[in-house]
């Protein structure tokens, strides 16, 4: 199975020395005896000894990478969502092992399942652009590229979940740092300073001729790096993701300690330690802002200096970086990592500006996730004045000379350089970060196929005038080793049984099982599978909740970020109104559904709070009624992370992707659950599209308007008011938010969303698909009649999603923009 050669550690890997390494490291890592171990200790010591065997492979990869000279990428994040490790660390090493550890911490005395449990997610990132960050580092591994990843280690990361009682998101503070974190490992040699403030000294040589600018009179704070290792599948090669914690240079003062000022002795680590503190500090207030501004260059320039660090430390001159490196920017948070490396070369490397630019644009990389203008960052410059000096200089710098070329491309149009110019002035002097982005790369992408045609007639419409060759696409995946194969072991193994377990590694193998299709034992075979998930997913819901779910009923599932123009208000209207018919009919054949829904809201998001708390008050009322119990329940899962994505997504049979055309960039959540079985309800956006190319139109339920029938809808005026006119029963649901129906206590934010629904200016157009959408939810319903048909359709989901994965996503990247090659 294996390339490298076996090590010591390697000996873990063979069949029955498991458990002689879980007691080794049992008794002379942690100093406990099998008999007075606790099932934490049982799990440090199986996490321990694997990784030391992830550690040897790493060390392997690394020697072996060094040998081949070869470019690496870089690959910028401010969130990485990876999931748990042990699992995947197992799998990942050989499928097997997972029993044989099963086995040896059963003849331990305690359950694998429980001790496997005790692993905390990391909080590392709130949603799909974190996870795709991770998917991509996992494929990166099992294609055996050279790669690192790079962001923060989150103190706290994203928050938990809670709901209180009346159905309001509660915050509070992650603990998943609470117990040492057994899979990263601490670098003493990846510390770097990081600056701010102070002021920029110019100085010029003897003759007058050329001058230097230096960064003097900064606050610094120190940059520590954490690793965690990223194993591939079947494969030798193990990657790492590096991690930054801020520190202070003086953690503590001793001189103000003993004069009785405790507060002032702490003061410098306490501010250091706010940059890695939380993932996304809530920017409503200044205060806010200014820590995500400060946060992001943290970030970019502890990693910045370890990519030249690592560069030269290979004795390669900084002359050969665009052939040595590829920096991938993941959406415009790194996008400071542009004029950090601009002063760097030339600030402490005496590199002359024209090298150094050619050098960043040869370098870099970025990916556009958005066309939502508030997701497009801009800073004030006076952020720039206060904390980075010298990078305002070198963005000025840069924006001089791009709008010299914007005045040679559109001679005369004073209008273009204000609408291209990375400064804007438009609501205060503020620095287009997407605008630096596109500038300073070589190439842009977008996430799916109409993302990227959007984002070049609308947002950057002007850049790919300029530059009609940097523009691409590389439409999203999903890795099926955590969204299958650990997810779904029960129908892995059906589809091991009928392939083998190549489709680990090539996804498009599952083409060659279309005909299982239309064979009826293979069919009731995946319908066992889906009611064993649906089970394991109703148990986790009693579990969380206490609510009682038929797994006899329709999965109907709706889990991601809390977003207006995600529309969960699209559903919950729509449950509502389902509520209200089978009270009206009760007698009538119903399928029984039940809805979920999970998600977070950003803490300042103050409307994406009251969704979740409709949702909620709507669901307490319905699971409560004797008229609906056995037809309709709605279910919100609070605190929703990969883990317990990984327990709904296998039991899903109805897929929510109802975003606005033209809104939603790719989406990775409908991958994951078409690849699990479920049959996709959407509209025509994002990687909606692509699934229903790959699918086929019969086996997805496609509603609403498209991308340019929105924008059509927007330009000649929308006015909701009407549509709400012509719908009796659209009226009626929201009279009933309206009146109270579903409000514990105030009706406040109830009435909040009515407002915003019924308001001309509604930006996502929610009442404008609403009947579209209840008819397309009769077809479901018809549809999940016919238990055969259903079962055909969601076995063709299934096996039809071989395009989706995240190794052809990074085979494309590899090829077409970071030109990197595998190393074996």
């Amino acid at each position: 199975m294996l390339n490298e050669p076996m090590h010591v550690s390697g000996a873990i890997l063979r069949r029955g020395s498991l458990r002689a390494a879980i007691y080794d490291r049992l008794t002379r890592s942690l100093g406990k005896e099998p008999e007075t171990a606790t099932p934490r200790d049982i799990y440090d010591a199986l996490s321990l000894a694997i990784r030391e065997e992830l550690s040897a492979r790493w060390l392997a990869t690394q020697r072996r990478v060094a040998r081949a000279r070869v470019k690496r990428l870089c690959y910028l994040s401010v969130e990485f969502l990876p999931g748990r490790s042990l699992l995947n660390a197992l799998s990942s090493l050989d499928t097997e092992l997972i029993d044989e550890a099963r086995a040896a911490v059963q003849a331990m005395g305690h359950d694998f399942d429980s001790v496997v449990a005790l692993e905390v997610d990391p909080g590392l990132g709130n949603g799909g652009l974190g996870r795709l960050a991770a998917c991509f580092l996992d494929s990166l591994a099992t294609l055996q590229y050279p790669a690192t990843g790079y962001g923060i280690r989150y103190d706290y990361g994203i928050f938990t979940q809670s709901v209180d009682t009346d159905g309001s998101q509660r915050e509070a503070a992650s603990t998943w740092l609470r117990l040492h974190n057994v899979w990263e490992t601490p670098r003493s040699d990846a510390r770097y300073i990081v600056r701010f403030g102070g002021r920029v000294l110019t100085t010029h040589d003897a003759t007058g001729a050329g001058q230097r600018s230096r960064w003097v009179e900064t606050q610094d704070v120190l940059a520590v790096g954490f690793d965690q290792l990223v194993p591939g599948n079947r494969s030798p090669t193990v990657n790492h993701l590096r991690l930054w914690s801020a520190r202070a240079l003086q953690p503590f003062h001793i001189e103000d300690f003993n004069a009785g000022n405790y507060p002032a002795a702490v003061e410098d680590q306490v501010e250091a330690k706010n940059l890695s503190r939380v993932l996304y500090p809530d920017d409503s207030t200044p205060q806010g802002k200014e820590l995500r501004f400060k946060q992001q260059y943290f970030f970019v320039s502890a990693s910045i200096q370890d990519i030249l660090a690592t560069h030269l430390a290979e004795e390669r001159e900084l002359e050969d970086l665009p052939s040595a490196l590829a920096v991938q920017m993941n959406d415009t948070h790194p996008t400071l990592a542009i004029p950090e490396l601009m002063r760097l070369l030339i600030d402490q490397y005496d590199m002359p500006w024209s090298q150094a630019w050619d050098i960043c644009k040869s370098v870099f990389g970025y990916t556009n996730h958005t066309l939502l203008p508030e997701a497009l960052e801009t800073w004030p410059v006076n952020f720039f004045e206060r904390f980075l000096p010298r990078h305002l200089e070198i963005v000025y710098r840069i924006n001089e000379e791009f709008l010299l070329e914007v005045e040679k491309r559109f001679k005369g149009d004073g209008a273009a350089k204000t609408t291209l110019s990375i400064i804007g002035e438009a609501y205060g002097r503020r620095v287009r970060m997407a605008h630096l982005a596109v500038v300073g790369s070589h190439k842009v992408n977008g996430v799916a196929k109409l993302h990227s045609e959007l984002m070049q007639k609308t947002i950057f419409s002007g850049f790919a005038t300029m530059f009609p060759d940097r523009f691409t696409n590389v439409t999203n995946g999903i890795t099926v080793r955590r969204w299958l194969k650990q997810s779904n072991p029960r129908l892995s193994r059906l589809l091991t049984e009928r392939l083998g377990s190549a489709w680990e590694n090539d996804l498009e193998e599952l083409d060659r099982l279309r005909w299982a299709a239309d064979d009826p034992h293979f069919r009731a075979q995946f319908r066992d599978i889906k009611r064993a998930n649906k089970v394991a997913l109703a148990e986790e819901v009693d579990r969380r909740t206490g609510i009682d779910v038929s797994v006899d009923s329709l999965f109907d599932v709706q889990v991601k970020r809390i977003h207006e123009y995600k529309r969960q208000l699209l559903n919950i209207l729509y449950v509502i109104t389902r509520y209200q018919r089978i009270k009206a009919r009760p007698d009538e054949n119903w399928v029984p559904r039940t809805v979920f829904f999970a998600g977070k809201a950003a803490p300042g998001y103050v409307l994406a709070k009251a969704i979740i708390r409709l949702i909620n008050n709507v669901s307490t009322t319905i699971n409560q009624d004797p008229a609906t119990l056995t037809k309709l329940k709605c279910v919100f899962l609070p605190d929703y992370d990969v883990s317990l994505a990984q327990t709904i997504m296998p039991a899903a049979d109805l897929s929510q992707q109802i975003s606005t055309a033209g809104m939603e960039a790719s989406g990775t959540g409908n991958m994951k659950l078409a690849l699990n079985g479920a049959l996709t309800i959407g509209t025509l956006d994002g990687a909606n599209i692509e699934i229903r190319d790959a699918v086929g139109a019969d086996n997805i339920f496609i509603f609403g308007m498209t991308a340019d029938e929105v924008a059509k809808r927007r330009a000649d005026g929308y006015r909701p008011g009407e549509i709400v006119k012509a719908n009796a029963e659209l009226a009626a649901t929201l009279e009933m938010i309206r009146k109270g129906a579903f409000s514990v206590g105030s009706a406040e934010s109830a009435n909040m969303i009515v407002d915003r629904l019924v308001s001309d200016h509604e930006p996502f157009l929610v009442l404008a698909d609403f009947a579209a959408y209840c008819a397309a939810q009769d077809k479901v319903d018809e549809l999940y009649r016919s238990t055969e048909e259903w079962s055909r359709r969601a076995v063709l989901n299934t096996v039809s999603m071989g395009p989706f994965s995240s190794d052809r996503s990074v085979r494309e990247y590899a090829d077409r923009i970071w030109n990197i090659r595998s190393v074996i």
